[in-house]
């Protein structure tokens, strides 16, 4: 979406201004966009929005609805997607009603919020290492909140509360990352090869910590290490949900930045980027999110891989599709838990055992595609 603005009193009445104040001379929006332009006082204003990008939005917002219209349908207690609009609303019988809103409702808005997050934290990471590989769940860093989280559940003398310590322990692993990558940046391999190492020692300590304590502290702990929506501590979605929020924002304001620090630095920089600060910005920002999600769900790492590739192949190449990744990565946690839910009913798969089944082929799939440039 690009915006512009005439003002009468600065700008001589051109052709262009007399079209943007609804002259005779209509002005052609750009090939693949719509234009929408309104007067005021001071002048006028006009928008842009990409014609692609409206569509696939629009597209993968229609697929979540309904994903979601099934996942709150389908279960041990199966209801009927037309009495489940109605106990949305309250309208249904009791027993519908509880199952639909006390039952599966929260877990549905975990399921989106967490996958948004991951997907949202993964193409974020992508763009700024300009590799499809560097997700925060393969650098690291949900390996580093895992880490932390388990810690304070099984007690090692941490009072902090989990989400607390998930945020601790992603930003200890990013900067642990980082300092390994030394003089090459989030750019090239040797920053990929740093998180694997980083994640691998992170995932080793979460295991040592698990076999250090008795079994039930285990067990209580052991969602964490695989990801599962079943057990979501108290206030961590809310929390969440007020950091995607944030975040997204926060994203979609740093979106032509974003655009831009896919080229090379010294380009970034002749466009006007501030490519020291805005990689910082966008690292915490990744880094947060993937925190937050981590305090919910525990690491569901491959939501950050897929989410952004569904995006790319819908989207154009003409900007980062940070709102399509953001739906993507919401439908496909959704889609996961709803099978590890239902496929084999009455035994449940954590959603982070069903993301890897995808994930890992998908991974595999990327590798062995021959290498382009990532822009």
């Amino acid at each position: 979406m690009k915006t512009t603005s005439i003002k009468s009193t600065s700008m001589p009445f051109t052709h262009a201004t007399r079209a943007a104040l609804g002259g005779n001379d209509p002005v052609s929006p750009p090939q693949g966009y719509w234009r929408f332009a309104w007067r005021h006082q001071q002048g006028a204003n006009s928008v842009l929005f990409e014609q692609r990008a409206v569509v696939v939005n629009l597209g993968l917002f229609g697929a979540l609805l309904v994903a979601s219209v099934i996942y709150l349908s389908l279960g041990s207690v199966k209801v009927a997607p037309t009495t489940v609009l109605k106990a949305l609303v309250g309208n249904a019988d009791m027993m519908a009603t509880f199952v639909v809103q006390e039952l599966r409702l929260p877990r549905l808005a975990a399921a989106c919020f967490t996958g948004a997050a991951f997907a949202l934290a993964g193409i974020l990471m992508q763009t700024l290492a300009r590799n499809r590989l560097a997700t925060p769940g393969i650098i690291g860093i949900d390996n580093g909140a895992t880490a932390f989280a388990v810690a304070s559940i099984v007690g090692i003398g941490v009072s902090i509360a989990p989400p607390a310590m998930a945020l601790a322990g992603a930003t200890t692993a990013a900067v642990l990352t980082f300092g390994l990558a030394a003089g090459s940046g989030t750019q090239g391999y040797r920053f990929i090869v740093a998180g694997i190492g980083v994640g691998a020692v992170f995932g080793a300590v979460t295991q040592l910590l698990l076999a250090r304590v008795a079994i039930d502290t285990a067990n209580a702990a052991y969602p964490w290490t695989v990801g599962s929506l079943n057990a979501r501590p108290s206030g961590a979605l809310q929390l969440l949900m007020l950091g995607l929020a944030l975040g997204l924002t926060t994203a979609l304001a740093l979106a032509r930045s974003l655009t831009l620090l896919r080229f090379k630095d010294a380009t970034a920089s002749g466009l006007g980027v501030n490519v020291k600060r805005r990689r910082l910005e966008v690292l915490l920002l990744s880094v947060a999110l993937t925190g937050l999600a981590v305090a919910v769900v525990g690491p569901v790492g491959m939501v950050g891989l897929i989410g952004p590739e569904i995006a790319r192949s819908l989207s154009s190449s003409r900007g980062v599709p940070l709102l399509a990744a953001t739906l993507a990565g919401a439908l496909v946690m959704v889609l996961a838990d709803l099978a590890g839910r239902t496929l084999l009913t009455p035994i449940e798969i954590p959603v982070g055992i069903v993301t890897a089944v995808v994930g890992g082929p998908w991974l595999l799939w990327i590798l062995m595609r021959p290498q382009r440039s990532y822009t």
